[in-house]
């Protein structure tokens, strides 16, 4: 266990203050060994297995809530049961909700500090490369419902972010692979001068830890600039969907067979293919930006994606109709830009031809 070498907190303004991101490796440790009445923990089952040992004065206490981390369990019917659980072990307002775990526990979290008793403070620990990546900053939290992916949701900062980087070494490959995806992303936004920078480096990344830590924290500077200007999505920061409307339709036509941040790296190379055949973009920046976009997402390239329910997907994103789709883009130069697109055939032929060309079909 090294000390993290990232020394500088990162301080985000919010509409409920200012909170910090800190970053500690070791982390975990003082974290069970200062257990806490006033703290109720909502953790990621899977690590409660992993970290059994680490975690078990809070893992053996009666206020922890044990959750596996699935697009099922951030729905809308299972929260009564969570409400339960907090209610059984006499949460009261001014404690805290402590998530240990991904982005899904950040979900699940955040919505839950914002609706019991008209609001809580949360402390988030995030234990995947995507979240301390990209979501652990920003207020949002994302609920599905019935079958639509993340139509609920509120913005409710934490009062402190803690990233523990050793975490990243419990991962499957797909997780961290999913958590670049993030970071490319994040980094295309900010400029092309900053894609190319993370994608000469892609290679070393995924073996140096001390590399990783760095992007980790580039990218939430990055993405700091946009949540401060626009906390609540409804300018600017809009930008940050780059790749999510064809992710989030790859997900629903996948049933969720492709991880996220994966997911995203292809709807990311949708994009860039779809605006270089439109004309808004050229084929040199598909070109430029396709080879970190392939092999990001290599390992899931054969999964079948049904075009017909990618777009019925699309159509019921809630920034899309059935005639026009809200896309992210990149320009002629490079740069990632949000405008409106005709749904129609020459769409769909232009997305038809990226699969048969690229896989997925």
């Amino acid at each position: 266990m090294a000390a993290s070498l990232v020394s500088n907190a990162i301080n985000i303004n919010s509409h409920k203050g200012e909170y910090v991101v800190n970053f500690i490796s070791g982390n975990v440790s003082k974290l069970n060994s200062q257990l806490n009445e006033n703290n109720f923990y909502i953790v990621d089952n899977n690590i409660a297995k992993i970290y059994s040992e680490e975690l078990s004065n809070i893992l053996n206490s009666n206020r922890v809530l044990l959750i596996e981390a699935t697009e099922k369990n951030k729905s809308l019917d299972k929260f009564p049961s969570y409400v339960d659980s907090l209610v059984n072990a006499k949460v009261r307002r001014g404690q805290n909700l402590i998530a240990i775990g991904g982005g899904i526990i950040q979900d699940i979290t955040c919505f839950l500090a914002t609706t019991m008793m008209r609001g809580l403070p949360w402390i988030f620990y995030p234990t995947t490369l995507l979240a301390q990546s990209d979501s652990c900053i920003g207020s949002k939290s994302s609920i599905n419902s019935g079958e639509v992916k993340n139509i609920l949701g509120t913005f409710t900062p934490p009062t402190k972010v803690i990233i523990d980087t050793d975490f990243l070494s419990s991962l499957a490959e797909k997780d961290i692979l999913s958590g670049i995806g993030e970071m490319i992303k994040v980094h295309a936004i900010n400029s092309p001068e900053s894609f190319n920078l993370l994608s000469k480096s892609y290679e070393q990344i995924k073996k140096d830890s001390v590399l990783m830590e760095k992007f980790i924290y580039q990218s939430l500077l990055m993405k700091k600039k946009l949540i401060e200007i626009d906390e609540f999505d409804v300018g600017p920061r809009n930008v940050m969907n780059y790749g999510h409307s064809f992710g989030h339709a790859i997900e629903s036509a996948t049933n969720f067979s492709i991880p996220h941040g994966i997911a995203v790296t292809i709807g990311m190379d949708i994009a860039n293919y779809v605006a270089s055949k439109l004309g808004v973009s050229t084929d040199h920046h598909f070109e430029r930006m396709h080879d970190v976009m392939d092999k990001n997402s290599q390992t899931y390239r054969n999964v079948h994606i049904n075009v017909n329910a990618l777009m019925l997907a699309l159509s019921k994103d809630k920034k899309n109709s059935a005639n026009q789709l809200r896309l992210i883009l990149p320009d002629q130069d490079g740069y990632i830009q949000i405008g409106l697109y005709d749904n129609n055939d020459k769409l769909l032929d232009i997305i038809n031809d990226y699969f048969a060309i690229h896989g997925g079909q």
